[in-house]
Parts: structure tokens; sequence; C-alpha cells
């Protein structure tokens, strides 16, 4: 009996048997918080994109009825869409306030031209892995970025 006790035979598959959840944690933590920093940079990359069409003060063609022009702000959002085709952007997830030349605050809307405009993109990530979901609220983390721009007039 003692001999047996005392045998190391199975002695690794039980420390694998420890291990291996810890692994796997670790290994889908990992995953997922490389996926909130891919969401979160390209995010970024789109918001920069929109504000380099947004600049020019061109607008885009509606994509199901071309020739047929979208708004300054529709062009925007489909310029962010083009930029993050991975990520579903809804109409809600965008905001657009602007500022007066010579003004200070910020009012909603797009503006002129010559105004600054702002637009701001508030996207909704859920977490993939169940054991990383409680420490973040209803498993989720929000992301928000947004660029200021000058909207010049139309370049013709």
């Amino acid at each position: 009996m003692r001999r047996r006790l005392r045998g190391e035979k199975g002695a690794t598959v039980i420390e694998a048997a420890i291990i291996t959840p810890f692994l796997m944690l670790l290994t889908f933590s990992i995953v997922d918080f490389a996926s909130m920093f891919y969401v979160y940079l390209a995010l970024e990359n789109g918001a920069s994109q929109a504000t380099r069409y947004g600049v020019t003060g061109n607008t885009m063609d509606e994509p199901s009825n071309p020739g047929t022009a979208l708004s300054g702000a529709d062009s925007i959002k489909l310029a962010m869409r083009n930029a993050t085709p991975t990520i579903t952007l809804p109409d809600s997830a965008f905001s657009f306030n602007h500022m007066a030349v010579g003004g200070n605050t910020w009012l909603p809307g797009v503006g002129g031209p010559g105004e600054i405009d702002k637009f701001t993109v508030t996207y909704t990530w859920d977490l993939l892995t169940p054991v990383l979901r409680p420490f973040f609220p209803n498993g989720q983390i929000q992301f928000s970025v947004d660029s200021a721009m000058k909207n010049e007039a139309r370049f013709q």
C-alpha cells in the first residue's frame, strides 16, 4: 500500500488536469484583450479615414442608388463604415456636433462650410470569455472615438 501511495505513475496526468484550465483561461483572455485592442484600433483608423473624407466637403453616392448624393453626415458615416468593414456600426452609433465660426461651444448637428465639425462614434463590444465578463458591466465594454475637422467648402 505504501509503495502505491509513493508511486509517481499518473502524476503527470493530474498535474495536466490542474494546470490546463488555467492555461485555457490565460489563452482566451489574451484573445479577448487582443480583440478589444483590434476593435479600438479599427475605430480609431475609421474615424481618421472618415475625417480625411469629411474635410474635403465632398459627398458620396448612395450605394443602393448610384447617382443620388448622400448628405455630408451620411457620407462621413459611409466612409467610416468602409474603413471598418469588420465592425457593424448602426446609425445610432454616430453623433455630430459643430462649432460656428468664432464660436466656443459645440452645437448639435452638422455645420456648414468654414465651421468645425466633430463626430463621435460609440461602439459596444461583447466580451468572448465568460470568465472575464463579470469584470465588465453587462459583459461589455464601450468604446468611443471622436474626431474634429474644419468643414471646407466642396472643391470644384
